[in-house]
């Protein structure tokens, strides 16, 4: 799967307006070129009270989430909004007793389901370069995280 891929399937999900940080989107520069996605089936929520139930990060932020090594040619990461039941079951401890897994994974390894090197602990997992073996399950798990963030939406009144 390319990062193009994720995009468009993520985007044709129900509900999801997804956005590429780039120059004219305000974003900071060190996140241009990631991809965010939100639930959002009316696209009137303001920036400030979206939350993403997925990304794509593209490169290491210096001094904060640099475990996957992302500055490696080609290498990108999805990043998923789990959740704690998820979570457990798929990595076998809860995202509380993260710290104390966290050896067990290597996080650089690519097309593998892996914690989020920064977020595990909020219930977040990711792939690097999702492919082969990992590839339906991210599309499920994506479907998934969008369908937590559906329930989660409050409407604007």
């Amino acid at each position: 799967m390319t990062e193009e891929d994720i995009i468009r399937f993520v985007a044709g999900l129900p509900g999801v307006v997804a956005e590429t940080a780039d120059a004219d989107s305000g974003a900071p520069e060190i996140a241009w070129g990631d991809s965010f996605f939100f639930y959002d089936p009316r696209a009137d929520t303001p920036a400030e009270r979206r939350f993403p139930f997925a990304t794509i990060v593209t490169k290491d932020y210096p001094g904060f989430d640099e475990d996957s090594a992302l500055d490696r040619d080609g290498v990108f990461r999805v990043n998923i909004a789990v959740g704690r039941e998820a979570f457990q079951r798929l990595f076998g401890h809860s995202p509380a007793a993260h710290a104390e897994h966290r050896a067990g994974f290597d996080p650089t390894a690519q097309d593998r389901l892996l914690p989020h090197p920064v977020y595990a602990v909020q219930g977040w997992a990711c792939v690097l370069n999702p492919g082969e073996a990992t590839g339906r399950q991210v599309r499920a798990l994506l479907e998934e995280a969008r369908e937590r963030a559906a329930r989660r939406h409050r409407p604007r009144s």
